[in-house]
Formats: C-alpha cells, sequence, structure tokens
C-alpha cells in the first residue's frame, strides 16, 4: 500500500473528491482527512489519532531499540551469572525489551506530530484541506490521474512509500 497526499483548496472540492474516490473503489476506510480545527467535515472520512501522530513509527523505533537493549541485557547477565540455560532467558529479555519499548515509543509517538504531515501545517491553518488516501502501489497512477483529470486545482503533494499494515 501506498499513502497519497492531496492538498484540496475548499470543503466543496474535498467532498466531490472524496465521492470519486469511492465510486472508483477505494475503500471509504482508506481515506483520511485532515482540516483546520472549527472547519466542520460531516460526513467525511476524519483522519484518527494514528494518522495524525507519529504513533506507529515510534512503536517501531521503540521495538527495535527495546529488543537490543533487552538482548544486550541478557548477554549481561548470561556473562555475569554463567548460567548454561541461559537461551530462554536471553529470548525472554529481548522479548520484555522489545514489548517495554513498545509501550514507552508509543506513548512518545502519540504526542508528536506525524512527521509527513507536518511540512502541510502551514497550508492546514490557512484552510486548505488535506486528504490521505491509501491505495495499492499499482493503483497510484490511476488515482493521482482520476483526481487531477477532474479538479487540475488539487495539488498532488507527494507518495509515502510505504504504510504499515495496521491498524
Amino acid at each position: 500500500m501506498r499513502r497519497l497526499y492531496f492538498l484540496l483548496p475548499d470543503l466543496d472540492t474535498t467532498h466531490k473528491v472524496v465521492e470519486e474516490l469511492l465510486l472508483s473503489h477505494v475503500e471509504e476506510r482508506h481515506i483520511h482527512i485532515i482540516a483546520k480545527e472549527g472547519i466542520p467535515l460531516g460526513d467525511l472520512p476524519q483522519a484518527t489519532l494514528l494518522q495524525r501522530s507519529d504513533f506507529i513509527p515510534a512503536v517501531e523505533r521503540g521495538v527495535a531499540l527495546g529488543g537490543a537493549a533487552g538482548v544486550l541485557a541478557g548477554l549481561t547477565a548470561l556473562a555475569v551469572a554463567g548460567v548454561v540455560t541461559a537461551g530462554g532467558a536471553l529470548l525472554a529479555s529481548g522479548l520484555v525489551g522489545a514489548g517495554m519499548g513498545a509501550w514507552l515509543g508509543g506513548m512518545i509517538g502519540v504526542d508528536v506530530e506525524n512527521t509527513q504531515i507536518k511540512k502541510f501545517h502551514e497550508a492546514i491553518e490557512k484552510g486548505e484541506i488535506l486528504v490521505l488516501v491509501d491505495v495499492p502501489k499499482d493503483n497510484v497512477t490511476a488515482i493521482q490521474t482520476l483526481v487531477k483529470k477532474h479538479h487540475p486545482e488539487v495539488d498532488f503533494e507527494g507518495t509515502e512509500p510505504t504504510i504499515p499494515a495496521f491498524p
């Protein structure tokens, strides 16, 4: 899956683009709208906290760093204690470290604005509307063409190379 970013000039255009996306078989759960506080989005699919924050990248970093720290702690315990059955303890310490890292990373990431969205902050504050669309990589060009064909005023702002499988 790829995440496409479109910056739309107003709410009317946003409604039309979302309708066209839905008619072209993009599921509503793959469309995320971000607008300035106070703009009434009504029935448009608003971006959740997971799309607005750096939660998922922070969890990924936390798993990697926590897992590495856990394995390192397990190796240190192995060197100090010299236990022969340390394979299980090493695995357990790595898993505990990864779990703790994921939890701590998530807690930090939920309070940090998504780094991809941060560059659109000024435009959003001016009243423009950011639409994030998650599509299979084979459909990227088709979706870009569809939106530009009917709405040449829409700015295509790039593609995020991969999006996580969850949520």
